[in-house]
């Protein structure tokens, strides 16, 4: 089946918010087997809206929409499929009284305005939102589906695991398409392409190479009838991967560098805690994103400025002889946090973030070092020199350097 997917907010054109829905639900699509051809950002009007329907039902099986959906004037989704599909929304009682229920038990009467998220026309039935006033719309004639859901993906999300991607389960009978992302780090792209050469170029199983934040990805996509089959033919080359590049592997399809050194942590129950300059905390806070991190992050400290570095335990001699964006300042940092917070390994993170460069050493130049029982290692690496790419790269080399510094610890110990 043909998809398109459309966005609706003027502020998405406006560049006030970032489009995430319309990526996050192109990627739950492939395993479904729904072929996406189209991704559009319409802004708050109600004809560019029902014209954009209209021309998405003339040329896919399927639309999906986020957005619109609110109370307010602005939010037109609703009256443009109605429109589209020539229908004359009513209110449904139930739907009234629903709502009415959700303001009461907040303590407050329903403003008028809520009124329109009851609104429904003949060829449309609603996608309850337990998350929100608004519920969404499935609205189907002539083999055509539009399927409109909230914009919130505190919202989308939910409705759509829970009520929408079963039921197209039910009704999609075309081939599944199933994905397989292998992360890697420490080798460059060109190097990986020339030892992968023989799996690239070929249509099913596709294997493709991206170059992010966090390394190298190599992305294997295969269509099979059936999702089991498409996983058969996944195997050989994702195989193959690990058999030529093992060593450089720090993580699978959605993981996250700090999920993937906090897995590796738990597992053996062992405790990390930090010391950062040129990431500005950034290192801290991506440990954090983690549930779970309160049970093996100790905790981290952010040294702006050679007095903190030394008030935290790097030797005055180490900042006066070399300099706080240096090798040596970044592994005394190591060990200061891995001894002041009683940690098992300590990240130290030093580098330039200054445009002008500091003490020889060029922007986006990063020392990493990690203390750990074996010792410490260190990592110097070189980026672009804006800000966000010296916080996120070189906090996300520090987590995937110490989670292939666990593995290959492991990997010794069993020997």
């Amino acid at each position: 089946m043909k998809a398109e997917i459309f966005s609706i907010g003027t502020e998405l054109l406006m560049g006030e918010l970032t489009d995430t829905n319309g990526s996050w639900i192109a990627a739950q699509l492939p395993a479904l087997g729904i072929q996406l051809q189209w991704v559009t950002i319409v802004g708050d009007n109600l004809d560019m809206i029902s014209e954009a329907f209209t021309r998405g039902m003339a040329r896919s099986d399927l639309m999906f929409t986020t957005g619109g959906l609110g109370p307010t004037q602005d939010d037109l989704t609703r009256e443009a499929v109605a429109k589209a599909f020539g229908e004359t929304p009513v209110v449904q009682p139930e739907v009234v009284e629903r709502l009415e229920r959700y303001f009461e038990g907040r303590g407050m009467a329903m403003p008028a305005h809520n009124i329109k998220q009851a609104h429904l026309i003949p060829s449309a039935e609603f996608i309850p939102n337990p998350n929100g006033t608004a519920p969404g719309w499935w609205t189907e004639r002539d083999g055509k589906i539009i399927v409109s859901m909230p914009g919130p993906p505190g919202e989308m999300h939910p409705m759509w695991e829970n009520q929408v991607a079963p039921r197209l389960r039910e009704i999609v009978d075309d081939e599944v398409t199933v994905t397989r992302n292998v992360k890697t780090l420490g080798m460059s792209e060109a190097a990986i392409d020339e030892v992968m050469d023989e799996y690239f170029g070929q249509e099913n199983p596709y294997l493709g190479i991206y170059s992010k934040a966090d390394g190298i990805h190599l992305r294997i996509i295969a269509r099979a009838a059936s999702e089991g089959e498409a996983r058969s033919m996944i195997q050989p080359v994702e195989a193959a991967i690990e058999e030529r590049l093992g060593e450089y592997i720090w993580g699978y399809d959605d993981e996250t560098p700090e999920q993937s050194v906090g897995q590796a942590l738990l597992g053996k129950g062992l405790t990390m805690a930090t010391m950062e300059t040129c990431t500005g905390g950034f290192l801290a806070n991506s440990i954090t994103e983690s549930p779970q991190a309160f049970r093996y992050f100790r905790g981290g400290v952010v040294a702006f400025s050679p007095q903190q570095a030394m008030e935290n335990g790097v030797p005055a001699g180490v900042v006066e002889q070399h300099g706080l964006a240096s090798e040596k300042a970044a592994a005394a940092m190591a060990s200061a946090a891995r001894e002041r917070l009683d940690a098992d390994y300590g990240i130290g993170i030093a580098g330039v973030s200054s445009p002008d460069g500091e003490n020889g050493h060029p922007a986006g130049q990063i020392f990493i070092a990690i203390a750990g029982p074996d010792g410490v290692k260190e990592l110097a690496m070189r980026v672009p020199p804006r800000r966000i790419t010296i916080k996120r790269r070189g906090s996300n080399t520090a987590l995937t350097e110490l989670r292939k510094l666990i593995a290959s610890r492991e990997e010794s110990s069993s020997a």
